[in-house]
């Protein structure tokens, strides 16, 4: 949510910081703007819609070449989109600049103090308070310990940015609860909010952590506490590379990340998998953590989104398989409704980013309550992989698609390795069924493969039914959140259509009542225990002229009376089935959303990784 650039060396900063800004569009913005200091001092161009939109009034209005810049993304909390409310946002007196991504939560406290001091505010936002409370401080201290006494006075999350004329040769940054990291350089130095944004002139990063400052400049970056203690932290490398975060031939990055999941669950898998001697192995931060776990260990789950629909398969997987109780909530909701945690509960986040605001909020109540904490996560150095007792990576690489799709299927084969460790772990399977699942696992980057094969006949569906308003997607047992995860891949994307997922023997307690001719129903249907139950879920559509579209296992020649329009997907233990499942419900939304002339990549008020509540 939202995208911050900062930098300091010797390239041209505006072409600088605005491709680098390109880099972060993923994220959902609604604006864009930058502040470039010069000679001439602190020149400000923002506007609202696209990046392209700043671009072209750079052109019409040059900025003269500095050294020292920053610039912004906004997607708007406070105050509606438009060219006075994007960042970034200046003080009274037009030298200082900030960019900020999070929620002031006191900035109305803080405006009424300032005002009634003699600032003057431009914005109907939370941001400007920043700039205005800078600018304040800074009339009786230096502008380092100005910028760190105003961040100690706001209440709420915050990754910040701050240029000004008084400080030429410096930047200042820093976080609370909203991601920041440096990128070093060889006479250079950036900040952004991720990762991809600096990929082409860096792979050297420190990770910022909660109440910490930096102070940027071409010899590199200086570290602080808020209370101004120094801190030394050494750059870590990031093992992927900038190819990995461009689109490489497909039209959109969904649709390559989609193609990327038989290599993304093959990385999940490497150097986990030991057939030969049948066990799994995990690092050892990992490995002791869940060896200290309890066979009486209840286990709470929670994520958000699509995190949260294979947070429900993992539920199925841990109940039935490792036969220990599960529940699986949603991060927005767990602090809440007071869950009841001792020491016996391990709380497991599931995250793509590992910055989520709900899901770090969820882990850090559950440690106060003690609470053991573990997640799956995606991205290696972000704030819930540090705040958490252990971490179980799906190294899928980065997801730039709005929409997730290779993190689902990482994280869904992340809770099958932890499922068949903790079984066997707990002696609570079989032997031969545990080797069965095992050779399962090792199969499944190839019958991902094949699964991807289906892509022909999720189109063609995808061409027959692109001009429907309303979808149902049914599912039962492990395939329900599968159903889910399907309905939300199409309305995330495609705008235009409604689209609600179900357990399939929910539909006769009210949503059949508005099946009418021609609606179409998406049915998860591979072989399980509730095959035939599911079948009769179809009978129930067909009998009121709903047309029915069938995700079925290959082979399955007795579905073919049943389904309108028919996809394959691999025979597997239905234990792996929601993964190969997913391969054609994105496809099929893809496709949709493709017809429909919809922005795939950057659907319209939707981010990649909420970072405010």
């Amino acid at each position: 949510m939202c995208g911050i650039v900062g930098y300091v060396g010797k390239k041209p900063v505006v072409e600088t910081v605005l491709e680098a800004l390109g880099r972060l569009e993923y994220r959902g913005y609604d604006s864009a703007g930058l502040a470039v200091l010069n000679a001439r001092g602190l020149a400000v161009r923002k506007r609202p819609g696209k990046l392209s939109v700043l671009a072209d009034a750079v052109k019409r209005e040059p900025i003269r070449s500095g050294h020292l810049g920053i610039g912004h993304t906004r997607w708007a909390t406070h105050g509606e989109p438009s060219e006075i409310n994007a960042h970034p946002h200046t003080d009274c007196s037009g030298s200082l600049a900030v960019v900020h991504n999070g929620i002031v939560e006191n900035y109305a406290e803080l405006k009424t103090r300032l005002l009634a001091k003699g600032h003057r505010f431009r914005s109907k936002t939370d941001t400007e308070v920043i700039a205005h409370l800078v600018e304040e401080h800074a009339k009786r201290l230096p502008l380092d310990r100005a910028f760190r006494q105003a961040l100690k006075e706001l209440r709420g999350s915050y990754a910040v940015c701050l240029v000004s004329a008084k400080e030429p040769h410096r930047l200042f940054g820093a976080r609370n609860s909203s991601p920041l990291i440096i990128g070093v350089g060889k006479g250079e130095a950036f900040v952004a909010s991720d990762v991809p944004a600096i990929l082409d002139h860096t792979r050297r990063i420190i990770y910022l952590n909660d109440r910490e400052a930096v102070e940027l400049s071409a010899a590199g970056p200086k570290l602080f506490t808020l209370e101004g203690r120094p801190i030394r932290r050494s750059p870590t490398t990031v093992a992927w590379t900038v190819s990995a975060a461009r689109k490489e031939g497909f039209p959109h990055f969904m649709l390559k990340e989609i193609h990327e999941q038989p290599s993304a669950i093959e990385q999940t898998l490497a150097n986990r998998l030991d057939p030969a001697r049948g066990r799994l192995v995990f690092d050892r931060r990992t490995k002791r953590f869940l060896d200290t776990l309890d066979a009486t260990e209840k286990l709470v789950i929670i994520a958000c989104g699509t995190a949260y629909h294979a947070g429900l398969v993992g539920e199925y997987m841990l109940e039935e398989v490792a036969r220990l109780p599960v529940d699986v909530d949603l991060a927005s909701e767990f602090r809440y409704r007071g869950p009841q945690l001792d020491r016996r509960t391990t709380v497991l986040a599931i995250t793509q980013s590992g910055e989520t605001a709900d899901t770090l909020a969820g882990i850090q109540m559950a440690k106060a309550h003690g609470a053991r904490t573990m997640a799956i996560c995606n991205v290696m150095g972000s704030s819930i992989a540090r705040e958490v007792d252990a971490v179980l990576y799906t190294h899928a690489g980065p997801e730039i698609a709005v929409a997730s799709t290779k993190a689902y299927t990482s994280q869904v084969t992340a809770l099958a390795l932890l499922t068949l460790y903790l079984a066997k772990h707990f002696r609570r399977i079989p032997l031969a069924q545990w080797r069965r699942l095992l050779d399962g696992l090792e199969a499944l980057p190839r019958l991902m493969r094949q699964a991807l094969t289906s892509e022909a006949a999720a189109k063609a569906t995808a061409a027959k039914y692109a001009g429907a308003r309303n979808f149902y997607y049914l599912g039962r047992r492990y395939n329900f959140p599968s159903a889910l995860e399907g309905a939300l891949k199409l309305k995330e994307i495609c705008p235009v259509i409604h689209a609600e997922g179900y357990a399939a023997g929910e539909m006769k307690h009210g949503p059949i009542s508005l099946i009418r001719k021609g609606w179409p129903v998406v049915f998860v249907a591979p072989q399980s225990p509730v095959y035939e139950k599911v079948v009769s879920n179809i009978e129930e559509v067909r009998a009121r002229h709903g047309s029915c579209i069938v995700i079925a296992s290959e082979g399955d020649a007795h579905i073919t009376r049943y389904a309108d329009s028919l996809i394959t997907i691999p025979k597997t233990d239905e234990f792996f089935s929601p993964i190969l499942a997913a391969a054609p419900l994105q496809l099929f939304a893809y496709y949709v959303a493709d017809a429909n002339g919809a922005d795939i990549d950057q659907p319209p008020n939707l981010a990649k990784s909420v970072t405010v509540e």
